[in-house]
């Protein structure tokens, strides 16, 4: 047993010290993303964001290597090796571990102030597929949708996506995975969040991931916290009553 916790150990560190992300830029996911920045609907609003990174072998981010480390060693080492239903055989799959490696290191290049390493990687991912994905989409963004019809004549917003995702990383080749964060502890939420989805499309073969975000927030609520908040008026005369 103590042998086999050594090897994986080993092969982990290797995976680990090899990992590294770079930001690709597309003119079509930079024209998508300028729509998508900030789409005021009224009472709500629409934010998304596209980014493509490479994972090939450039180097390492020791930080998140070490975060990383800690917690799937230390899974591995509380798991049972007879606990069919448990996700050490996906752990322990070499280019399995790499996957999860990489998505992870994608989410702190798309939220690089919020800290990934307390969440164990293969909790929050989960495999889904394109249908899963676009039936979502049509579903909570069928209004960005509509107003971008409005406003473009080169196909739905879906199919305009659908092009700029498979320019970066093939999407026929792609894993698909959705982000799946503890309600208390989401990055992706904000004050009068309504919805937000996170899917990453991972291509192994040509080691890029590419992550689209998108969420929804309440103006209402915005608004709201923001009549709540004491003017800056009285702020200046609080502080004028305090000895400094």
């Amino acid at each position: 047993m103590l042998l086999w916790f050594i090897i994986v150990y080993r092969i982990f560190l290797e995976d680990l010290a090899a990992a590294i992300m770079k930001f690709l830029e597309y003119t079509n996911l930079d024209r998508l993303n300028v729509f998508l920045g900030h789409l005021n609907l009224g009472e709500r609003t629409i934010k998304g964001c596209l980014e493509a990174y490479s994972c090939k072998h450039a180097g390492s981010d020791k930080r998140l290597s070490l975060s990383l480390e800690n917690e799937m060693l230390d899974y591995l080492g509380k798991s049972s090796d007879t606990d069919s239903s448990s996700p050490v055989d996906l752990l322990l799959s070499r280019s399995s571990r790499k996957a999860l490696i990489y998505l992870v290191l994608t989410l702190y290049q798309m939220y690089p102030d919020y800290d990934f390493s307390a969440v164990k990687a293969h909790q929050f991912f989960s495999e889904e597929s394109w249908d899963t994905f676009k039936q979502i989409f049509n579903n909570y963004m069928f209004e960005a949708s509509k107003e971008w019809t409005e406003r473009n004549e080169d196909g739905s917003l879906l199919e305009v996506i659908y092009k700029a995702l498979d320019e970066v990383v093939k999407l026929a080749e792609c894993e698909i995975y959705v982000y799946n964060p503890n309600p208390n502890a989401d990055p992706f939420l904000e004050e009068g969040a309504i919805w937000s989805f996170c899917f990453l499309f991972y291509n192994r073969k040509l080691k890029r991931v590419a992550g689209f975000r998108f969420s929804c927030t309440s103006n209402l609520a915005n608004d709201a916290f923001l009549t709540d908040s004491p003017p800056y008026e009285e702020d200046e005369e609080i502080f004028a009553d305090m000895d400094m």
